[in-house]
């Protein structure tokens, strides 16, 4: 028998976010059985199916208006970046309407970004926590004083309510949301389509390091990658300055400017990023993959990985590593 796809019904607004607006059909289209049968179908509408600017310089003309929102399994609001809703807390009432409608139906409700204020403005964020993009904290909590803003997590789940921070947030909710439909098998694959991490939990700290590129024609480098293929062994400053050819306070002073890190700042993240790479693609225990990325002890890299990403070892192999539930230690 064949199964409905989920209904996602897209509301925009005036001065809709055009990324936000575009996140949740490029993800949750990447969501698909074996079979390659889409699990979601996604539309987009707008108050009496009118045109509404971006804030990206073109136009949305959809193919719906509000009536979508009484047929949709989950109605999603991406940000906005001006309109009644940012400015003075209010949406038009036949919008507010729609959306209470939607939740009292038991309709999973989201926004992504700015979309938070349309929430609010309907009153289904009274008394929830909630998120939004943190450079509009302030804004919101003098019009939002009956919601519990935290503007420091990537996203929020109060119950069949979901908000989440700015940009990438939005990808990260739309994949967790996934995950919750369909496990992480089918969220992990939606990931790999679109390029992002299978998992950044939304209360915790991102995964994705900012990444240095691999210099060849800087006078760090080669030290930098002695000290990679020796990440198991210990490494002293004094180490890195030899092979680079240095005095200590030179190599010292020269690597921050080439990698924006210390030299110990630099080899502790090279050994957590090592480690992750390990629970993810092997079979070792905790404690073997503490000794070969140099962490020497399981509570060292409990306490780094913990301090990094903010998840133990063993929650982060749950979710990365294809057979993590037949691996013990």
């Amino acid at each position: 028998m064949t199964v409905r796809p989920h209904r996602i019904a897209v509301l925009a607004l005036d001065h809709v976010v055009g990324l936000d607006l575009g996140t949740p059909s490029q993800v949750f289209s990447t969501a698909r059985a074996a079979d390659q049968t889409p699990f979601y179908d996604v539309r987009v509408c707008t108050p009496g199916g009118r045109p509404v600017r971006s804030t990206a310089g073109f136009q949305v003309v959809p193919d719906h208006g509000l009536e979508l929102l009484k047929t949709a399994d989950t109605v999603i609001v991406p940000g906005i970046h001006d309109g009644t809703a940012l400015i003075s807390g209010a949406v038009e009432p036949e919008v507010a309407e729609a959306l209470r409608g939607a939740h009292e139906r038991g309709v999973r409700i989201m926004s992504i970004c700015t979309g938070a204020f349309v929430l609010a403005a309907a009153g289904l964020l009274d008394g929830r926590r909630a998120t939004t993009h943190w450079a509009y904290a302030e804004r919101f909590r003098s019009l939002h004083g009956r919601v519990d803003l935290d503007p420091g997590v990537l996203f929020i789940a109060d119950d069949q309510v979901l908000t989440s921070a700015g940009v990438a947030a939005g990808i990260d909710l739309c994949l967790h949301v996934i995950r919750l439909d369909h496990g992480s098998e089918v969220a992990n694959r939606a990931a790999r389509r679109c390029v992002m991490p299978p998992w950044r939990d939304g209360g915790q700290a991102q995964y994705i390091e900012r990444p240095v590129p691999k210099a060849t024609d800087t006078s760090t480098a080669s030290a930098r990658e002695w000290a990679r293929q020796r990440l198991h062994e210990p490494i002293a400053l004094r180490d890195l300055a030899e092979q680079a050819r240095m005095s200590v306070r030179t190599f010292t002073r020269r690597f921050r400017s080439e990698t924006g890190l210390s030299p110990a700042q630099w080899l502790l993240q090279q050994r957590t990023d090592h480690a992750r790479l390990l629970l993810e693609t092997t079979d070792l225990t905790v404690d073997q993959i503490a000794h070969r990325s140099g962490f020497g002890t399981t509570a060292a890299l409990r306490q780094q990985l913990h301090q990094r990403i903010g998840v133990a070892p063993s929650t982060y192999r749950r979710t990365f590593h294809p057979r993590s539930e037949l691996i013990s230690g």
